[in-house]
């Protein structure tokens, strides 16, 4: 079965509340075997628009990603943010077939 994954490009806009949202996120993540594997840190921009912060956060299953935005923790999480961030975020299916 094909993992999911969030992709979230982000600009904080108030720490304080970034940071508590950060907080709450983390009961949604626990629950649905999120694993962060970018978390803001360097980059290169080589095409496109990049946001100043950029996160992909792995989950078990694309249905645990979607599961884990719909959830009433992650809605929590969202109501604790308010506007300290302004972003983007996408959830994909990975990919398990035949590679180059």
């Amino acid at each position: 079965m094909a993992k999911g994954y969030w992709i979230v490009g982000l600009k904080v806009i108030d720490a304080n509340k970034y940071g508590a949202y950060r907080t709450a996120n983390a009961e949604a993540f626990r629950k649905y075997g999120a694993r962060f594997l970018a978390r803001g840190g360097l980059f290169e921009n080589p095409l496109g628009e990049a946001w100043p912060l950029n996160t992909i956060i792995e989950f078990p299953t694309f249905e645990a990603a979607k599961a884990c935005f719909d959830s009433p923790e992650y809605k929590h999480a969202l109501d604790v943010r308010g506007d300290a961030i302004d972003t983007d975020l996408v959830i994909v299916e990975g990919y398990d077939g035949p590679q180059p």
